[in-house]
């Protein structure tokens, strides 16, 4: 048996196009405040990981007791590193570079070695390393974790602005000007 024609085709085309384009809506609202959650968790992370990193205190290779935050109000690049780590080594000269061209403008770098005291000291000497360096030894690596190294690798790399947020991180050695184009418009006053 056949059906009757369709009274009205063009009729239901347009409820159909309606029906699609209110899924649509609702596909976009609904990936959009996924998005923009995310991006509030992500941000409330960032903050939470800013203010651990800044209440971190750790031993420099003469013991000495350090507290992060005593470079709050610089832009403050951390470095996880370790002296038998080939990247961190390539990478700490052009560390020592910048530091000694913008430390006057408010840059200061901070080593956090995954290591012990005396190869520390020792690497450090040899480099000639320009800025402070403290002992995390191995619990340096969860702090690092904590603060987005996914891959708990070093070398790991994190930039505060003057006001302690998070700006960047970065995973793997930093290139001179990947660390200029990060620093340089947070120097300027």
């Amino acid at each position: 048996m056949l059906a009757p024609p369709d009274p009205d085709p063009a009729a239901r085309r347009s409820s159909w196009r309606r029906w699609a384009l209110v899924a649509g809506v609702v596909a976009i609202a609904l990936i959009a405040g996924i998005e923009l959650a995310r991006y509030g968790y992500r941000a409330a992370d960032e903050a939470r990981a800013a203010a651990a990193l800044l209440a971190v205190e750790l031993p420099d290779p003469s013991g000495r007791v350090q507290r992060i935050d005593q470079w709050r109000g610089k832009v403050l690049v951390v470095n996880f590193w370790a002296t038998w780590c080939v990247p961190c080594r390539e990478e700490m000269p052009g560390f020592i570079k910048a530091q000694a061209a913008s430390g006057g403008r408010g840059l200061q770098f901070v080593g956090i070695a995954v290591d012990k005291p005396e190869p520390v000291q020792r690497f450090a000497s040899e480099l000639g390393l320009n800025y402070p360096t403290l002992i995390g030894g191995l619990p340096a690596m969860v702090l690092s974790r904590e603060l987005g190294n996914r891959l708990v690798a070093l070398p790991f790399t994190i930039v505060l602005d003057r006001g302690g947020r998070v700006v960047a991180t970065h995973l793997g050695p930093v290139k001179p000007a990947d660390l200029h184009a990060i620093v340089d418009p947070l120097l300027q006053p």
